[in-house]
């Protein structure tokens, strides 16, 4: 069998093992609630492209790498989806109709009719959807988390747990649940249309967003400080692994002779500086345009992109 022949054949091989993990994670029931030990499992060179962005997410998520001394839930960076889905521009449109079905699963139509074939029909609510939150990063740089509103939720919740406030001003956490980013779809907010979203549950005093700054879940912006961005609480105790693990694995690959290295060896390297795992950061850097991938007869390469 010639070069080309067996290229052929290993697209072939791909492209199926790719439209089964599509379709496993697709149909997993316990793809967002956990994610199937065997989606962790899966090699990078195995799960490296997806045809659809919500599958990608599912399996990102369930590949996220255990943190240690750090309590965060799974979050996906935008690069990654990039490198996953070959249509950036699929990507951005997906996850706009993900984020409008993020606010329309909270609303119900209690007595809508619809005429179809000459029969009334009535739909007791909008289909629900797995809701998604998008943020910005805090590294100098474009980057955007994307974290299910369900793990979002939960973070708030673990860092309520430890964060210590007076009883009464606890209510607060639940009104921005609640109130603000079930209804702020934006990745940032205006301070008077925080205070009005939180006045829906009660009251709101200026401790109130002290206290939600403290906890983590907003910042103040720096060239605004009536605008602040929604932020993951304890997310900051890795903005610098994820700096650092970047320029470790293109440090790594730049001081090769060809600026190159096979896919199945990278990944199986270790990073010293970033609590990430190598997975994560090769589909960051594959995404982002600062490595590339070529496919040859022993499989996928990965070199520094010279553009």
């Amino acid at each position: 069998m010639d070069a080309a022949t067996a290229s052929k054949s290993d697209s072939r091989k791909r492209k199926g093992r790719s439209e089964d993990d599509d379709s496993r994670v697709e149909n997993n029931q316990s793809g967002i609630d956990g994610g199937d030990e065997s989606d962790r499992d899966l090699s990078l060179e195995d799960s490296l492209m997806f045809k659809d962005t919500m599958i990608a997410l599912r399996m990102m998520r369930a590949q996220f790498p255990k943190i240690e001394k750090v309590s965060l839930q799974p979050f996906i960076l935008r690069s990654q989806l990039y490198s996953s889905v070959k249509d950036r521009t699929q990507v951005d449109r997906e996850l706009e109709v993900r984020l409008f079905e993020s606010c329309l699963s909270h609303l119900f139509v209690v007595d809508f009719r619809e005429e179809k074939e000459g029969k009334s029909q009535r739909r007791k609510s909008l289909r629900r959807e797995r809701v998604l939150r998008i943020f910005k990063l805090n590294t100098g740089q474009d980057d955007h988390a994307i974290m299910f509103l369900d793990d979002y939720i939960a973070q708030i919740d673990h860092v309520i747990k430890k964060f210590e406030s007076k009883e009464e001003d606890d209510a607060v956490f639940d009104w921005f649940k609640s109130h603000v980013i079930m209804s702020k779809l934006e990745p940032n907010i205006g301070h008077q249309e925080l205070c009005v979203l939180l006045s829906a549950g009660g009251k709101v005093k200026d401790g109130h967003i002290s206290l939600l700054m403290n906890a983590g879940v907003l910042t103040r912006q720096l060239i605004d400080p009536d605008m602040y961005w929604f932020a993951i609480p304890n997310f900051g105790l890795i903005l610098k692994g994820l700096s650092q693990g970047r320029k470790e694995l293109l440090s790594l690959l730049s001081r090769r002779k060809y600026k190159e290295m096979m896919l199945a060896a990278l990944e199986k390297k270790r990073l010293r500086f970033s609590p990430l795992d190598m997975r994560f950061h090769l589909r960051d850097l594959i995404g982002s345009g600062q490595l590339k991938t070529a496919q040859t007869p022993s499989g996928i390469v990965v070199r520094v992109s010279t553009d």
